[in-house]
């Protein structure tokens, strides 16, 4: 019989150093923050941003932005299902980029003049980029040594299999 556990251990599996744990708490300090801001600040952070960068149904992708980035940021600081809570985050900041990034360096006109060009963008991304980076790293080497899930897995690999 499969345990439950072990299902979960490509999930949990970490051999990355204890260090990785200034990395984590970067990137989900950052997402729980700004996910909060979608609701703290909603005309500027929030449905305000949504609206003016031309997504439709602003109020409601604006509060599920915020929702996912809170709930996978905490999963995040806490090493807990890293690796599965960092995949809405790679596609959350690759829609920004996409979305309100992107047109600083091409433009929003149909033959794509620059608004600002190069170095704005690069500017204007830097976090974007940041918490992008932040995230594949996370999901390509674990949650580190001193996250939940290095200490799910070494449980899981320490218990008996359930007789269920």
């Amino acid at each position: 019989m499969t345990r439950p556990a072990s299902r979960l251990a490509p999930v949990l599996s970490t051999r990355a150093p204890a260090a990785v744990v200034l990395i984590r708490l970067y990137v989900g300090l950052v997402f729980v923050c700004e996910g909060a801001l979608k609701f703290l600040r909603p005309a500027s952070l929030g449905t305000g941003r949504f609206d003016k960068a031309g997504i439709p149904a602003p109020a409601f992708f604006s509060t599920l932005d915020g929702i996912f980035e809170i709930g996978c940021g905490v999963l995040i600081l806490l090493g807990l299902l890293t690796r599965l809570a960092t995949l809405p985050m790679i596609v959350d900041m690759g829609g920004a980029l996409l979305i309100t990034k992107l047109p600083i360096f091409w433009g929003r006109a149909p033959l794509f003049r620059a608004e600002h060009g190069w170095w704005d963008f690069i500017h204007e991304s830097r976090v974007d980029l940041a918490q992008l980076c932040g995230s594949l790293f996370l999901l390509f080497v674990g949650a580190g040594a001193l996250s939940l899930d290095a200490r799910l897995s070494r449980s899981a690999l320490r218990s008996p299999p359930s007789m269920t």
